[in-house]
């Protein structure tokens, strides 16, 4: 039996319903989907709509993709993402990635919501991830390996960041991510045991979409809203509301950052 190119079949079903043309994507993770609406001439196109395309449930992830108009330029959004932790497997979690890749697009740029594991990196702190960890142990005899590199994440749209930032005033850090597959949060003792390893921020998700966006060749831009404390890092009770909420008032920052980014891209 032949297979099935879903992928295909997917974006030809996008690009035939939008007649989308640009080079950049974006993913927006928990809370920060409110992004999309700063498009102009705007499509819209319900994960539920495209065959095969994977459905997140999750609060916070609005299921859908965004075409539009920033600065004049075309670019298209994933408006919210599926986990490991609902039930999907690796290559299910990087559908996304691949269809974007059959619409034509270049430039990556991958945002989450994740908890901090510095107590200098208040809530609120955007991250540009340099280097990331697959912290699931899913490989019982693996140990950590902190993997960094212009193969992983782009030196021109890390640099291209950073001088966005600059330019708007806006306060990033510079560090390393996390992966783990959830749902529950980490214990303090986890977390400890990851910062002795380099990590800078903890989430559910971002670094299966990084390694299939290198492995697809396209240019990679990682960023990390901090919305909350990883847990023992302060007292604070972890809560996914609270997730969305810092998310929700970080929207300016967001705002600023991503069209400066989009602005700035030579296509």
């Amino acid at each position: 039996m032949m297979d099935i190119d879903r992928e295909q079949i997917a974006s030809n079903f996008i690009l035939k319903n939008t007649s989308f043309s640009g080079k950049t994507a974006i993913i927006l993770g928990s809370g920060l989907g409110e992004y999309a609406e700063v498009l102009t001439s705007r499509k819209h196109l319900n994960y539920s709509e495209i065959p095969y395309y994977p459905i997140s449930n999750v609060e916070g992830h609005t299921g859908e993709l965004v075409i539009g108009k920033v600065f004049g330029k075309e670019i298209i959004i994933a408006n919210g993402r599926v986990h490991c932790y609902e039930g999907y497997d690796r290559k299910r979690v990087t559908f996304a990635v691949r269809v974007l890749k059959k619409c034509g697009v270049q430039n990556l740029i991958i945002t989450n919501s994740s908890g901090s594991l510095n107590i200098e990196n208040k809530p609120g702190t955007l991250m540009i991830i340099k280097g990331h960890m697959d912290c699931t142990f899913q490989n019982h005899y693996q140990n950590l390996k902190l993997i960094k590199g212009n193969n992983f994440h782009s030196k021109k749209l890390i640099k291209l960041s950073e001088k966005v930032a600059i330019e708007n005033e806006i306060k990033v850090t510079f560090g390393n991510y996390c992966w783990v597959l959830g749902p529950s949060y980490e214990t303090p003792e986890e977390i400890n045991y990851f910062k002795s390893y380099n990590g800078s921020a903890v989430g559910m998700s971002t670094l299966p979409e990084i390694e299939e966006g290198k492995e697809q060749g396209l240019d990679v831009l990682s960023l990390a809203l901090l919305t909350n404390y990883a847990a023992g890092i302060n007292k604070s009770i972890l809560s996914h509301g609270e997730v969305i909420e810092v998310a929700s008032k970080s929207k300016i920052v967001l705002i600023k950052i991503l069209s400066g980014i989009i602005k700035g891209i030579e296509e």
